[in-house]
Formats: structure tokens, sequence, C-alpha cells
């Protein structure tokens, strides 16, 4: 609250200044904005009289708005504030610095980086280091053991660097985020009327007093009352959470709320609060104060999750029953008791938990899941160095040669110690692959900011990915795939039907009049034609599309509809019912001087027609119009005209006689029936010319285009097969609305799955469709199964009534140019041409992230594995790793920084459009990669280690094997040293193609951040081999030992072309790594405690499955103790085990496993039979298909809690997990020997597999 009393003071000072100005203050105004309904429109009555008066009072007109002139404007800024909410302060640079500084890893090589230089200054007495043991004596000389400090220095050295990388890698990031949000708000433009002309202005230039117009589909952008509505009925979720629309009127409710959305009607209002001042301002205003009192709300959150866990104990001490009991209790207390905050703040959580969970992308999760995995081996790996090492250094100083620990020699076995721990830490680093982020971070970013350049304004990160994975996209017809540049060219009028647009001449005068009048009055008053911008262009149009091609038809018949306005202004219409989903159509009421009506209406042709019973004849009087008059000519004039591609409008008007008096304008359906028909037109809205090519490119790469459209059946087909969505020949459907809805539902009306199954897979066209089908189809495609992929739906949607289909479809794109405010906030992706090309550049780009995260992983694993194995087994076979630490991390810095960011940003090419999706299952790893990655790490090692083991005879140099602990760098670790990274270097450029393609070269100069950062890194290592001396532990090298490490680097290219000529399929124990968590593996205890999460974090899911093992195997002894103490009770193992488990045997084991429950309350809620699944996905495997007909009886160690009787686990039966955490299928030991298990078990006994005997047989 600090901030927004603050910022009423701060107003209210400027208020006394400028009170005389104004006939009314910034407060009252904010207390008139703050009542709803009656009591708002009592207080205007009660203070100013009437919206007009306050016009009055505010300077304004509610004619012709204010006067615009700049002054005035920024003296209004200045009483009533801007129409901005400041936005929230960015993270500082040195805020992102501490929060890289956060890494575990990097904070384990400054402790042994700190610790090793403290020790480096420490000299044993001259005298005694011989009697050390060798290891630590023989140091070369003076200057050389005082150089020990260098090492701790560098590694703190690189250790900043990659700190401030990563933080200057995420301040740019959010610049660029931040730039992207101020461009979208930018190009906000709101109507307002200034000194009685209608202009568009900025969002954020919209000040108190203005009026602004407001019209179907509009955000709005600052409170305000309504000054004139037509039949308009606003959406108000966002703020009183009310799912209702609610009709303004200026009679009932004439307040309107900034942040709420206009989902029927126009109207005019006077802009009465923005900014800070406003609702959603306010509620802003209290976020941001929130942040002051963020400490209080982090010991709030603390005293919430302790509330938690005592409520849980409180849960597990009683049994399952009582539970439930205390359930229903809890639910029923909760309604009578008062909300003390205990209460509050559980029905708080409640509502966090309903909420939908905001998955990580596909990506994301496949990717965190993997790098966890490797960190896993890359720790196990890192602590075998360390423990190898000291254990050697132990046994060759104590027991070898037999020393004594003497105190003085502590501080060098100490540094020794240090030493190995330092190399095993960057082990670790360098297994760690913490560039995998920061590959996703760049290449998503990259291909946000190109694809701006593509016409695609991207919302969310996570899209851009997605839509390389879509299947289908589901498209609108008008302006997506059509030029939404609608023109009349043909129409029946006076019994007559024209092929073109015909001269006034030949049209009856009376007919002509009604024409006129219908046209200007009964189209918005935003619509208009404006004169051409450029010479010989057409002239614009602005509003309504539809709506300008009947004013360009009056236009064509030397017809002015200004004039007809300006007699007629919006002010004067008696009623309007706008056009909307449900009606289609829309009709206006005008008053004449004698009392009676006349009604002009609008709409699609067949709906109108049915409402006709008269028609408009060549003589310009009205004839009976009879359902066979109609039926001839839906026949003769609107099927042969939708045949075409037109879409057919009817416009018709009726009179009500003053003698009947007025009628109940409410029941619509009255109203809206006998009609008489002046005329139909047909309209034509040409096929974007590039769209035909585009809709062939994505048939071509595996994505399916549907159609979905509110037009006529015929229109839609004709201009699908001008797209290219249906060809001829095929047997595809193409359904209306209610035919659809006939398909899909039940005989109760409900929709059912298996229903929509059987239409969407030929579904190419739906029609007359309204938004709901949009929704049900969008829906029905996601959820459906029988695909074994599941399905990724695009949308594009422009209307309000598009945003539900927008939400649910996997990745929504909204029209830049046509979309409503509305369609926008639901989206995604923003096309700002409107063009459906622009998808398929978007797939094109999501392709291409997804290639180039696995070019980067290919690379960055074939490093890992040879870096980690040459340190691992140099470590132990010479007592010191090859690659010292600060090399190490330098590798790091290669593989990591750079090589994401040369990879990261390989530009798309055609070629990705050739093949088939991956589904969100695939694998990040396929196995041509892994073929790819095991293959080069072969040719390293090999390489390597012969340079190791025999460097010093290939190039006549001394060994650089065991040397002394402050040994100076030698030649001989130098060469393995540069061979290693050159070979990296032309890794990189293998790395470019990942589908086993032979030309690596191909297209590399389209991307010169690769080429200069390949060249950059060459020139680097140059500098660091020949001048890095002892904190790189490198010594200068000969030309001809460059030339011969260069020339080993540059056999990785040659060995690639060995490596494509090897088929994959012919590699049979080739196995795929990194596939997607599903959401459906996740079970439910752990959503529970993702509660507070704002997104699932698959990486903290992988850590605590590590936990949940340890759990399960303490378990897994308890229960067996439990079980065999159990069992000696009863009569005989064998006869149980032996037999087919009976009934009765059946509830003993029940009986068994109910009696455990209790011993294992600790770790209840730990598991559930689907977590099991998760953590290993055994049930890929058909050995584990365990047929239903056996009898099932369930697991002992099922501790969940909910026991829902034997069925629950009947219908799951699932092995006992092996005691490893990795839930990778590459480990072939630990599949062998399950598969050994359960074969042995199948013809052991013919008991279950799953059976406790048969686990207590086991461990028996």
């Amino acid at each position: 609250m600090a901030t927004n009393s603050y910022t009423g003071v701060k107003n209210s000072v400027a208020e006394h200044a400028h009170d005389g100005e104004f006939g009314c203050s910034l407060k009252e105004l904010r207390s008139v904005m703050e009542l709803r309904g009656t009591e708002a429109l009592q207080k205007i009555l009660d203070s100013y009289g009437d919206v007009n008066e306050l016009c009055n009072r505010l300077k304004s007109s509610p004619i012709n708005g204010l006067g615009g002139h700049p002054p005035d404007i920024d003296k209004r800024k200045l009483v009533f504030g801007q129409n901005l909410i400041p936005p929230k302060k960015p993270k500082t640079f040195l805020q992102l610095v501490w929060e890289a500084l956060q890494d575990v890893t990097l904070i384990i090589l400054e402790v042994a980086a700190i610790v090793s230089l403290g020790l480096s200054f420490y000299q044993p007495p001259e005298s005694e280091g011989a009697h050390c043991g060798t290891g630590a004596g023989g140091v070369e000389d003076e200057g050389e053991s005082e150089a020990g400090w260098i090492e701790g220095a560098a590694i703190l050295l690189s250790v900043v660097c990659v700190v401030l990388v990563t933080a200057f890698n995420d301040w740019s990031k959010e610049k660029q985020f931040r730039g992207l949000q101020s461009r979208i708000e930018q190009e906000q433009k709101f109507t307002v009327v200034r000194n009685g002309q209608v202009v568009p202005v900025p969002v954020a230039e919209i000040v108190v007093g203005d009026v602004a117009q407001i019209k179907y589909g509009d955000l709005l952008p600052a409170d305000g009352i309504l000054i004139q509505g037509n039949d308009l009925k606003i959406d108000e979720s966002s703020l009183t959470g009310e799912s209702d629309h609610v009709r303004k009127t200026l009679e009932k409710d004439p307040m309107l709320l900034s942040g709420t959305h206009v989902m029927e009607g126009s109207g005019k209002m006077l802009v009465t609060a923005v900014g800070v001042n406003s609702q959603t301002g306010i509620i802003f205003t209290l976020l941001g104060a929130g942040e002051d009192d963020e400490d209080e709300e982090k010991e709030e959150k603390k005293k919430a999750k302790e509330r938690k866990k005592e409520k849980k104990k409180k849960k597990q001490d009683g049994s399952v029953d009582n539970k439930k009991k205390a359930k229903a209790q809890d639910g029923a207390a909760m309604e009578m008791q008062p909300l003390n905050t205990d209460e509050a703040g559980d029905l708080e959580e409640k509502r966090k938990a309903n909420l939908p969970k905001k998955e990580k992308s596909v990506l994301q999760g496949k990717l965190t899941k993997l790098a966890v995995q490797i960190g896993k081996a890359g720790l196990v790996m890192s602590a075998i160095t360390v423990i190898i090492l000291v254990v050697l250094f132990i046994v060759d100083t104590f027991w070898v040669q037999g020393l004594p620990w003497e105190q003085t020699c502590t501080p060098v076995y100490i540094q020794f110690f240090v030493k190995f721990f330092i190399i095993g830490v960057t082990v670790l680093v360098v297994a760690v692959p913490e560039g995998l982020p920061l590959a996703v971070t760049i290449s998503l970013a990259y291909s946000v900011k190109k694809m701006m350049k593509d016409n695609n304004l991207v919302r969310h990160l996570d899209a851009c990915e997605t839509m390389g994975n879509a299947t289908a996209i589901c498209s609108d017809k008008t302006g997506t795939l059509t030029m939404n540049r609608m023109t009349v060219v043909q129409v029946y009028i006076a019994d007559t039907h024209y092929r073109r647009v015909p001269e006034a001449e030949l049209i009856p005068s009376t007919t002509m009049d009604l024409l006129l009048l219908g046209i200007s009055v009964n189209c918005a008053y935003t619509t208009k034609i404006m004169p051409t911008e450029k010479e010989g262009g057409l002239p614009r149009q602005v509003g309504n599309k539809t709506e300008c091609a009947l004013l360009g038809f009056l236009r064509d018949m030397k017809k002015e509809y200004q004039a007809v306005r300006n007699e007629i202004p919006e002010e004067k219409l008696y009623k309007v019912y706008t056009f909307n989903s449900v009606r289609k159509s829309m009709s206006t009421v005008l008053k004449n001087a004698d009392g009676s009506f006349r009604m002009f209406s609008k709409g699609a042709s067949e709906i109108l027609l049915k409402k006709c019973y008269k028609i408009l004849t060549a003589s310009g009087e009205p004839k009976v119009f009879r359902p066979r008059d109609r039926d001839d000519m839906v026949k003769k004039v609107i099927e042969p005209m939708a045949s075409e591609g037109l879409r057919t409008i009817c416009l018709a008007y009726r009179d009500f006689p003053a003698k009947d008096g007025e009628p109940d304008w409410e029941n619509e359906s009255d109203i809206l029936t006998s009609l008489t028909c002046v005329c139909v037109v047909g309209i034509e809205d040409p096929v974007r010319p590039e769209v035909p090519d585009a809709i062939k490119k994505c048939q071509r790469a595996g994505i399916t285009v549907r159609m979905v459209t509110g037009d006529n059946i015929n229109t839609a087909r004709a201009i699908a097969t001008k797209c290219g969505i249906l060809l001829p020949g095929d047997d595809f459907l193409c359904l209306e609305g209610k035919e659809f809805n006939r398909r899909i539902r039940n005989e109760k009306g409900e929709i059912e799955q298996e229903r929509i199954d059987r239409i969407w897979p030929k579904l190419r066209v739906l029609a007359r469709s309204s938004p709901t089908d949009k929704h049900t189809l969008v829906k029905g495609i996601i959820d459906s199964t029988i695909t074994e992929q599941r399905q990724v739906v695009a949308v594009t949607g422009d209307g309000t009534n598009d945003g539900p289909a927008l939400k649910k479809a996997d990745v929504g794109f909204a029209m830049g140019i046509a979309g409503t405010d509305v369609a926008k906030e639901a989206s995604d992706i923003i096309l700002t041409d409107d063009n459906f090309s622009s998808i398929v550049k978007a797939v094109m780009w999501g392709r291409n992230v997804y290639d180039s995260i696995s070019k980067f992983l290919q690379f960055q694993l074939t490093v890992n594995v040879v870096a980690v194995i040459v340190a691992f087994t140099g470590a132990c076979i010479t007592q010191d790793s090859p690659l010292k630490a600060v090399q190490m991390l330098w590798v790091n810095l290669i593989m990591d920084t750079f090589a994401s960011l040369a990879l990261a940003t390989e530009p798309p090419t055609e070629s990705l459009l050739l093949r088939k999706p991956y589904g969100r299952n695939k694998p990040l790893i396929s196995r041509t990669m892994m073929k790819n990655i095991l293959g080069h790490g072969v040719y390293q090692l090999t390489i390597i280690f012969t340079l190791l083991f025999a460097g010093e005879k290939i190039f006549d140099i001394d060994s650089g094997r065991n040397a002394p602990l402050h040994a100076p760098p030698s030649e001989h670790y130098t060469i393995v040293f540069n061979t290693f990274v050159m070979m990296q270097l032309f890794n990189e450029i293998n790395a470019r193609k990942i589908h086993g393609e032979r030309n690596v070269f191909d297209g590399i100069f389209n991307n010169m951040i690769f080429c200069t950062i390949v060249f950059g890194t060459f020139v680097i290592q140059i500098v660091i081999v020949q001048f890095g001396g002892k904190p790189f532990s490198c010594v200068g090298l000969t030309v001809d030992q460059w030339l011969w490490c260069v020339f080993l680097g540059f056999g990785c290219l040659l060995w690639g072309q060995v490596i494509s000529t090897i088929p994959t399929s012919h590699l049979k124990f080739l196995k795929t790594a990194g596939h997607g968590t599903q959401k459906e593996e996740i079970p439910d205890e752990e959503l529970e405690d993702m509660e507070d999460l704002d997104e699932i974090d698959h990486a903290e899911r992988e850590l605590r499955r590590g936990q949940i093992l340890w759990f399960r195997g303490l378990n897994r002894i308890q229960t067996q103790m439990d079980v065999v103490s159990a069992f000696q009770s009863s009569t005989s193992l064998q006869g149980p085990l032996r037999r087919q488990p009976s009934s009765g045997s059946q509830q003993h084991d029940i009986r068994v496993v109910n009696a455990f429950r209790n011993s294992l309350s600790p770790y209840e809620g730990l598991e559930k039979p689907e977590s099991r699944t998760s953590i290993h996905n055994f049930m890929t495997h058909p050995e584990f298909r365990i047929e239903d007909s056996e009898p099932h009886i369930p697991l002992i160690d099922d501790t969940d809690a909910e026991d829902e009787g034997p069925t629950k686990r009947n219908t799951t039966p699932t092995p006992p997990p092996p005691p490893s955490p990795s839930s990778n299928q590459n480990n072939n030991a630990v599949d062998s020997g399950i598969h050994l298990f359960i074969d042995g078990s199948k013809t052991a006994t013919p008991c279950i597999p799953l059976s406790p005997m048969h686990s207590l047989e086991t461990s028996l």
C-alpha cells in the first residue's frame, strides 16, 4: 500500500494548484470509479447531474471530444496522471552476477582455488622437504616453487570469466525481452475523438476527458463512463472473476473499467481515470507495493509451509478411513468457521492448486532431465577420480616408501590433497553441461529476434520451439488465407442477377434510396473508406472489411455514404443490434418523425432470407416471397456465387407502423422476422498469392492444414480448393458446424472423444462454425489418442471469440492487423502481417531451434565424454590429470559458451521442411547422433592416449608424466592439450550436421557468427599455448609440432566421413537419450509438493527421485524383515509360495500389507504405483506386459496413502525397480539383470512375479 498512498499524495499536491481549472478533482473521480451499477449512477446524479455535465466540468465535449492542443493535453497529464503503469525495476547487472555465482560447481571451485592459494604460500623448511616423500621433493628451482599460487589465481580468474559471461547473457536476454515488451506496447493504438475528428492515438497518450470510441474486441485502456452505447457487453472477469458478460447501459450501469474486454457492441466513453489511478492501475500499484514487503511475504510463506507440514503429519497419524472422514469434516468445518489466517492460507493454497501448472516447454523438460543425468554421471566420475588419486598417493607415500607422517610435512600433504580435489572438481565442471540452458536461451533469443523480421512477434519464448513440433494447423479463412480486402463483384437486385456492379440508373430509385440509407447507417460508423495514400493505389479500408465492401459498393454506384451519416449521426440511431457469432446479422433501428420505426438488417444470406417474407421487384414494389421462391433463389443465385468463392450477404428492412405502438426491443425473435429483402450481394476476398505454395510446404512437412471459418460451406470449399487444402479426388470431409456437432455428441448431447476421433483425421474444412466449435475441434485433436504421437496443434484467430481456442492450442497465432486485443492477449505469437506464409516461417524457426540444440548437444557430449575419460584415466595412471584445471576451464568455455553461440545461431534452411515433425516424446539425441558422439569419442581418445603414453617417443621430447608438485609445464602435456583443443575445433564443424549428411561445410558462410567464433578460438588458442606459460601450464611449441596438432585435429573431419558411411541401422546397441517427462508420469504427490512453484522443474524432480529411492530401499528392507516375521507365524512358507494364490491367501497378503502400512508411516506419501513407471520407464519393454488374466496381488511396498482397495493396484502392476536412480535405458547391465530376474521367476514358479512372496523369496 505504501506506494499507492504515496502516488495519491503526489497528485493531491498538483490538485490544489489546478483545482480551479477543472470542475472535479482526481480524488472525486477515483471515488466515483470505485462504485458500480446503480450506486455509481446515483453518485453521478448527486455530484454532477449527468454525464454531459461531467464532460463540461472536464472541459470536454461528448460529440467533439477534446480540442487536442498539446498544452491542454500536458496539463491533463500533470493533474490526472499519465496512462502508464510504471514497469517493475529490472535486475541490475550486479544482481545477475550474484545469481550466476550461486552455481554449486563454481562455489566448489572457488573454495578449492582459495585453499590452494593459501597453501601455496606455505614453504616447508628446506632440509625436511626431502623426507616428505618423492612426490613432494624434486621441486626444480626457487622461481618455480614460488609460482605455485598461479594455478589457484588462474582458476579464480576463469571462474570470474564464466560468471561475467553468464551474467551478461542474462542481462542481454532481459534487455531484449523488455525491448520486445515496449514494442508490443507502442504498437497499441486506440481511437479517440479530438476536435471532432476520429484519430487513433497510442494508449499512453490517452488523457482524462478524452472521448474514446469503443467497439467489439477492444481491451479498454482506461476507466471511463459510457456516453452512448449500442448493445454493449463487457467481460469483466479479469477484475471481478465473474465469467458472465455484463450489459452496459446509460440507465443501469455505465461504468467501464480498464483491462476489461468488449465482447459485443460499440459505443463512446468519457475517460475518467488513467494509469495508476485506474482500477487495473490500482491493482498493479498494490502488486508493486508488495515488493517492499517481500521479506514479510517470505516469512509468511515459511509459516504456511510449516502449517502444511503439520497438517500432513496430522493427516498421516489418522488411518486411511479416518482420513476420508477427516477430509469430509474438514470441508464442512471450513464452511462453518470464520476464516482465520490459517484457513485463509489454506484456501489460498487450494486456489493456487486449482490453477493449471505452467509446464516447462517440451524441450526444456527434455534438456533439464538430460543435464541432471549427465551431471550425476560426472559427479560419480569426479568422486572416483579423487578417491583413486588419494588412495594411490597414500599407498605410494606411506606404504611403498614406508615414510612416517611428520608434523612438518602435513601442509605439503594437504597441498597434494587440494590438488587432487581440484582435479576432481574440474572433471565435474567439464562433465556438467552448464552450457545447455545457455544454448537454449541464445538459440531462442536469436530466433525470436530473427522471427520479428519474418513478421512473427513472439510473446512466449517456448512457443517458438513448440511450433517446430506442430502436426496440425487450424487456420481462419478471412485475412489469413485471403487478402482481407473485400469488394462486391456480383449483386442480385430488382429481380436481376448482375455479374458486375450495375449502374445506379438501372435500379429503381426507391430501391436505390433504401440501399443507400440501409448501408450507410447499418454499418459501424467506425468503418470508412479513406482516400489512397499513394498515387494510383486502392482506397484504404478502415474497420470491418465486409462493411467496407458494402460502402465501396455504394461508391462504385456513384453514391456518397458520408452525406447520410452527417445527416443521421450515431447519437440519433434509436437501437443497434450489433453483429455477434450467434445472431450472424446486424440491425439498426431509426425512429421516423411520425413515430413509426424502420429497421435495416444485413447478414449471412441463408440466415436472413429465412426471415424475409417479401422482396423488392424490378419496379421497386415489394412482392410476397414464399419458401419455394427462396429455394429457387438459393439454387440460382446464392449457390453459384458461393461456388465461385464469394461471401453472400443479404440486405433487408422492416417497417414498424406508429399505430402498433413501440415494439418490445428486447424480444429479438419477434423483431427480426417478416423482413423485406432489398438485395443479395456477392463479396470477393481473393486468396493471397503466396498461400497455396505455403500450404504445399506444410503438407510436405507433415503438417495438416484445416480451415475453420464462419462462412457458408460452398464458399469455404471453393476457397479451400484454391488454396490447396482440398485436392480434387481426395475423400476429405467438409462439414458445417451443425453437422459437426450432431456427429460428435451422443444422445444426451455430451461430446464424446471417440466420436471426434472418427471425424478429425479426415476433416479439412469446418464451415459456419461458432467459436465453441473451433475450441471443441482443437481440444478434440489435442486430447486424441488414436495416433501414437500426441498431436501438436497451432491455431490462428483474430476475433474476441477465438480466445478460448487460442488459449487451448499448443501455439496460438493472433492477427496483428485485423486481430482484436483480446485475441492478442490469448495468443503466443502475433502475425504482424496477418499472413499464412509467416506461419510456415515460424515452423521453420521452431524446427531450427530444436536442431540447433541437438547440434550443440552432439558437440558438447563428445567433448564431455573425452575430457572426463582422459582426466579420469590420466589421473589414475599418472596421478595427475593430463589436462590441468585451468585448461579444463578453457575447454569448458569453448564448448559451453562459444559453441552454444556458434551452433545455436545457425540460420534455418528450406530443407528443414522436408521432414516430418519430431514428436513430443522424440529423444533429443537420436541414434545417428549417438553414433557420431561415440565414433568421434573413440577417435579422440585413441589420439590422446597415444600422445599421452607414446608422445615423448614420437616427438622426441621429455616425458611430462609423473612430474612433481610444482614442476614447470612440459612440452609433452602442452601437445596433448593443444591437439585436444584442435580436435574440438574441427569437431565443431562436424557437429553442424546431425542427420548424417555428408557435406558438413554446406552453408557455413551463411553463419558469420560461427566462422568468427571458430577463427577467434583458434587465435586465442595460439596465444594461450605460445604465451600462456605457467598459469595455463603451457610451453611454446615449434611450427612442426603445431602442424602435427592441427593435422590430428583435421583428422576429425576425415573420420567424420568414415562414421557417416556406417549405416545407423546396423548398430543395434545404440540407444537414444533425452526423452521428455510426460505430465501424466508425475505422481500426484509430487504435483502437490509443486503447488508453490510456478513451473514444474524437471531437474528438481530428478534429484528428488534419488531421495525417494533411498527411502524405498530402507522401506524394502524394513518391510521384508516384517514380512519374514509375519510369515513365520503362518505354518509353511512353501505352500503359498508354490501354488497359485487362492482368494484366501490373497486376503492374507492384503492383511499383511495393511499390517505394515503403519510401520511405514514416516515414508508415507513418498510414492505411488505410477511414480514407479515414471522412474524407470520399463513399460516400454514387452517382457513386462503381465497378462491381466492372472489374479493380481497388491505390492507390498505400495506405500501410497490413499488406499482404494486392490482395484487400483491391479490395473497398474509394476515391477519393483532396481536400485539404480538413472532413468535412461542405456544401462544395459541393469536391464539385462532385470530380464533375468523376471524371466527366472516365470520359469521357476507359476506364481506371479509381483506377489509379496516373490519379493520375499528374492530377499531370503
